[in-house]
């Protein structure tokens, strides 16, 4: 059996932001997407857990997502969870390596790493992503949220491919190359 891993998926300005400071994505969400929206559902297949951070969990609540028993939701966060915390929806405060060794031991599909990206800087710092898919839309936003938090790191990455779309998106995806044990 192949071991999970925990993949990024998630959709950048050509400036590399993911989001605008305050955390919208409008420039992301009003425009039109082509007949198979960028390979997402297919994806989604591959997947049955989730993690994000506490900001991007806040905004998907605020945006109206959809959390099911059937759809696990990890979310990282230093302070405590909310009064009501909606089913499929558990809070992690576990350290990022041991968390990602017990996810990676369970029996299951792959993870879907949503961000933000202090915590995929996070992650990333720990040695725990496998895979980056970034879907590079083609507009630049001037300033935001970037991809991955900003500090001094240096991550090798080996490309598995590139795809067009017809809407000038590029989707690159990447093996992580760990350089730490």
């Amino acid at each position: 059996m192949a071991k999970r891993k925990i993949i990024v998926h998630i959709a950048t300005s050509a400036d590399g932001y993911i989001a605008r400071p305050d955390g919208d994505v409008d420039w992301l969400t009003n425009r039109p997407a082509p007949k198979g929206f960028y390979g997402l559902p297919k994806f989604m297949r591959t997947v049955d857990a989730k993690i994000l951070g506490r900001k991007t969990f806040d905004l998907s609540v605020k945006m109206g997502a959809n959390f099911s028993a059937n759809d696990v939701h990890y979310v990282f966060s230093r302070q405590p969870p909310p009064p009501s915390v909606p089913v499929g929806v558990r809070f992690v405060t576990q350290p990022i390596t041991a968390f990602a060794k017990q996810m990676r031991a369970e029996a299951g599909k792959n993870i879907w790493m949503m961000g933000g990206g202090e915590l995929i800087g996070s992650f990333l710092d720990d040695g725990a992503i496998d895979e980056f898919i970034v879907s590079v839309i083609p507009m630049f936003i001037g300033e935001g949220i970037p991809l991955i938090a900003r500090r001094h790191r240096q991550v090798p990455l080996r490309l598995l491919s590139v795809q067009r779309f017809s809407d000038g998106v590029v989707q690159l995806h990447y093996h992580v190359r760990q350089t730490a044990g």
